[in-house]
């Protein structure tokens, strides 16, 4: 069993525990801990969800006694049928002077927000949207940077029944323009010039690129238009304009539980994008359980996640208005301007929350950053992390070298389901290299490949049972094809995640990387992290990747290294990491062939990009390339003559 470094003080205080007396009482049950409850949730799934709308006080009307269709796994479930509810109405429920977001990014100060003011500049630019002409069912697309008025500008379009999508700035245009392409916006939002690490960009030249390929575009509404010269066919708005008027009141208009809320795409590192369709209800009722359940929230809290608004951690994070919370919204380098900014952010704004990524971890970790030594941290109750597996030497580091008596929670779950199969949990403890738990109602299993449930071993993720924020649909698949390929092709009446991972017999999970990029040596089956939590405790080594070539009628391991300067490549090198490889996990295990890179390809949203270069390396053509953070990087994978012979 792994080494327990975090125990929980306070169980019986906190909402899970609440939840699990409230459960006991009304079905006379005698529910002790965490796994017992998870057990309950994924037996009564009916029972589980509706315990959940009520207990988090979602605002609907209608019936909600039919929970769901069918309890069969598979695409097109309809969950609550006989309720009606909006989305833009739950997170604006708490009207108070308490803060709601707190927004900021490198050359701004702090603007805070209430949520008094917040609902009061939703309603204005919600009464000119609609005056402007946009109607239910109407995408509204956003390139925008993490700011309040990307939030305001969500929940107005959600007032209204509108679609949101929205992309980060740093896209590419073609990756920008192969998301909307899709789904024919009709508005879109954006901004003149954007920061990042201590640099103005400008966006004019862009957005006229991306608005000519949208052709379906009415309107763009520009943050501080004035600055912008106007496309000739398609004048700009002015974002603040829109707020120039007399409405203060949402005329809310409650829509079907699975009225489109969102369209989030996936990477599109190896194909077009695919556009996904999530729902209203879904949405909320999963955000809120994971939000008040499985991160403990109250209207005390003040969260955090470093993101931006083109991965659906953004989306997470703003449903913490729904708790009452304040949000604290960042654009920018998390290390500018030095490497201590978001550890001091914390206790400059008393954050309690913090939620990062596996990568900006390593990154601390590998240039011997300690917190500890120049923050307080007082407020920090909890450190969430995701976007890859967070490997065991990032979990001592942040006991060592940021603080003692905080819960370290390794989440996972994506786009795909806009929340997480396996996160945080408050009652738990957290053992070296797990994540706590598998989320509550989520049927989570591990399958081999002949689809049998296994423990303590590795396999697929999978998910048994329905839960509600499956996508409605993708965009554009009216025969369901798409979305019934993406994840029931695998398993009968099954959701296959793609994900490789292990449950233990505490409930604990790991992640092992995604199970298309898992190594396949001799038919044995490993995961690309495992490599790489050996591979980079080497202080020469800043960065790796490996993948799996075909190879006489087989697979070898082939491991790329990004070395640290001033360390050089040397085969004494390559010998070393060989043979710890081997001690500390297997010869199966071990690269056949380990070479130097100048560069590792990673997606914006900070994962590796491991089937990109094995298509380039087998010779194929790598599409979408404005997907990654640094397509470039690529070209070094190109013609290597070592991988030729």
């Amino acid at each position: 069993m792994n080494e327990i470094l975090w125990k929980p003080k306070n169980v019986n205080k906190t909402k899970l525990k609440e939840f699990t007396d409230l459960i006991n009482d009304k079905y006379a049950l005698d529910i002790v801990g965490y796994q017992e409850l998870y057990k309950w949730s994924i037996k009564k799934i009916p029972n589980f969800w509706s315990e959940i709308l009520e207990y988090t006080e979602v605002k609907y009307s209608g019936d909600a006694g039919n929970v769901l269709s069918d309890l069969e796994m598979k695409p097109g479930l309809k969950w609550f049928p006989n309720i009606s509810l909006n989305f833009a109405e739950n997170l604006l429920k708490h009207k108070n002077d308490e803060l709601a977001i707190i927004s900021k990014n490198e050359n701004s100060d702090l603007v805070k927000i209430t949520y008094n003011e917040l609902y009061l500049s939703v309603a204005k630019l919600a009464y000119s949207l609609k005056k402007l002409g946009l109607k239910q069912g109407d995408r509204v697309a956003a390139v925008l940077p993490n700011s309040h008025e990307a939030v305001i500008a969500m929940l107005a379009t959600t007032s209204i029944g509108a679609i949101w999508s929205s992309c980060s700035p740093d896209f590419g245009i073609a990756s920008v323009t192969d998301r909307f392409k899709q789904i024919e916006p009709k508005f879109i939002f954006s901004i003149h010039s954007y920061y990042y690490n201590g640099k103005s960009f400008d966006f004019h030249e862009k957005l006229n690129s991306i608005i000519e390929n949208l052709p379906s575009l009415e309107k763009i509404i520009i943050s501080t238009a004035g600055t912008l010269q106007s496309n000739k066919s398609k004048p700009h708005l002015d974002f603040s304009d829109l707020l120039e008027n007399e409405e203060s009141e949402i005329k809310f208009e409650r829509f079907p539980f699975d009225h489109p809320a969102f369209i989030l795409y996936t990477s599109g590192t190896t194909g077009l994008p695919k556009s996904i369709v999530h729902g209203t209800g879904g949405t909320l009722l999963q955000h809120n359980k994971e939000l008040l359940l499985h991160c403990d929230a109250t209207k005390k809290d003040t969260a955090f996640y470093y993101t931006t608004c083109g991965w659906m951690m953004w989306n997470w994070l703003v449903s913490f208005l729904s708790v009452g919370s304040t949000i604290v919204l960042y654009d920018g380098s998390p290390f500018f301007p030095n490497e201590k900014a978001m550890w001091n952010l914390i206790d400059e704004l008393d954050i309690t929350i913090f939620g990062t990524s596996a990568k900006f971890i390593d990154a601390c970790r590998a240039n011997d950053l300690s917190p500890s030594d120049f923050a307080r941290l007082d407020s920090l109750k909890q450190i969430l992390s995701t976007g890859s597996p967070l490997v065991t030497e990032s979990f001592n580091y942040v006991y060592e070298h940021v603080k003692k008596d905080v819960l370290l929670g390794s989440i996972s779950g994506g786009t795909d389901i806009i929340s997480c199969f396996a996160l945080n949990n408050p009652t738990l403890p957290v053992y070296k290299g797990e994540l706590q738990c598998r989320g509550l109602g989520m049927d989570v299993d591990v399958f081999d490949n002949n689809g049998k449930s296994i423990r303590n071993k590795k396999g697929e993720l999978v998910c048994r049972s329905p839960f509600p924020s499956m996508p409605i649909s993708f965009w554009n698949d009216k025969s369901g094809e798409k979305y019934h390929n993406a994840y029931f092709n695998k398993f009968k009446d099954t959701w296959a995640h793609g994900d490789f991972i292990e449950v233990n017999d505490h409930g604990g999970v790991i992640i092992y990387g995604r199970s298309d990029a898992t190594l396949n040596p001799g038919g044995v089956r490993i995961g690309t992290s495992e490599i790489y939590r050996v591979v980079e405790s080497f202080l020469e080594v800043d960065d790796s990747l490996v993948i799996a070539q075909e190879w006489e009628n087989d697979q070898r391991i082939i491991l790329f290294l990004k070395l640290r300067e001033p360390h050089i490549f040397s085969e004494e090198l390559a010998d070393t990491i060989k043979k710890t490889i081997r001690t500390s996990l297997s010869p199966r295990h071990v690269p056949s062939i380990i070479l130097q890179t100048k560069d590792i390809p990673y997606t914006i949203s900070g994962k590796k990009v491991e089937l990109a270069v094995k298509k380039i390396i087998e010779g194929k053509e790598v599409v979408n390339q404005d997907a990654l953070s640094n397509p470039e990087s690529l070209d070094l994978y190109k013609s290597i003559p070592e991988l030729s012979s």
